[in-house]
């Protein structure tokens, strides 16, 4: 059992919470995820079972889609409804004019630093612990791109947003910078993410619906198999033989090659900054490594096996 779930995570739980239950219903421990949800927040989450957490570099670096409300009038300590009141509320709303100037600043490539409670590590560990225990800490900002940041309604106290942004960025410390920027506090109310890369909310599974068909034997209607995984990289099918040298992580060379899809990709040039990498597979359709390209070698080196 090798491939990724989609979830529609509900409010409340947290994202360890959503692998402890998927790990329950699938008899797994080798589960993982592609990208924390706070307990807040609702909506997409990308799991990986067995042999596709060894994807993690392919797709936690990925873009992310989200749809929100943020509130004015006072931060907490945890930029989200869930914390506690940390400045006195305020209820003289800014102007809609100004809102949408402040947000229109927000989108470009800029630094952020986490929200002090989150599960970022600071030395090894997460830094809600040691906001609980009271140790002090230095963060670094971390490089953050907002590709866009569109106000969808304002009906004061609220701002209804959609917000598309790299990995990595953190929507609750938007909203309380957004708050100390307009000078009236704010924090982030709703959140909902509904696209991680190429993957829609849509396509999700909750956790009742993936129990109810594990206990049908329908497994194959909520995982999508490593097979059908990162299809920007060029497909090589190999000869019958070959199985066991990927196994072994030796070389692929041109007369191990049955076919290779698309015909031209061989053809792509290949630059020193960027590695071609190939997914190799065997004649029964069955995914076995991916291999980057070695054009002085004339060959394919297997760096991930999953076979």
């Amino acid at each position: 059992m090798n491939g990724l779930i989609l979830v529609n995570k509900n409010q409340g739980c947290t994202s360890h919470d959503i692998i402890v239950e998927i790990r329950k219903i699938l008899n797994t421990q080798k589960i993982g995820h592609f990208g924390t949800l706070d307990p807040l927040a609702t909506g997409l989450m990308v799991i990986a079972v067995e042999k596709a957490t060894r994807l993690f570099p392919f797709f936690s670096k990925t873009d992310k889609l989200y749809e929100g409300q943020i509130k004015l009038g006072f931060s907490t300590d945890t930029y989200d409804s869930f914390g506690k009141p940390i400045s006195p509320e305020i209820i003289d709303w800014p102007e809609k004019n100004k809102i949408l100037k402040t947000i229109n600043k927000l989108k470009r490539e800029t630094t952020q630093i986490p929200p002090p409670f989150s599960a970022k590590k600071y030395k090894g560990k997460p830094l809600y612990k040691l906001v609980r225990n009271k140790k002090e800490f230095e963060l670094k900002p971390s490089k953050i791109f907002i590709y866009f940041f569109n106000l969808k309604k304002y009906h004061a106290p609220f701002l209804d947003f959609e917000i598309k942004c790299s990995s990595g960025t953190y929507i609750r410390s938007l909203a309380h910078d957004l708050g100390q920027i307009l000078g009236c506090g704010a924090h982030l109310s709703r959140l909902n993410r509904t696209e991680v890369g190429t993957f829609r909310l849509f396509e999700a599974f909750s956790l009742e619906e993936i129990k109810k068909l594990v206990d049908k034997r329908k497994i194959e209607n909520f995982l999508i198999p490593l097979e059908s995984l990162l299809p920007q990289f060029p497909k090589i099918i190999l000869k019958e033989t070959e199985s066991v040298s990927v196994k072994n992580g030796n070389m692929i060379f041109p007369e191990n090659i049955l076919r290779v899809i698309p015909q031209d990709s061989l053809q792509t040039p290949v630059s020193k900054e960027k590695e071609a990498i190939f997914r190799l597979f065997s004649q029964e359709g069955k995914l076995l490594a991916l291999a980057k390209k070695k054009p002085e070698q004339n060959s394919f080196h297997p760096f991930l096996v999953f076979c």
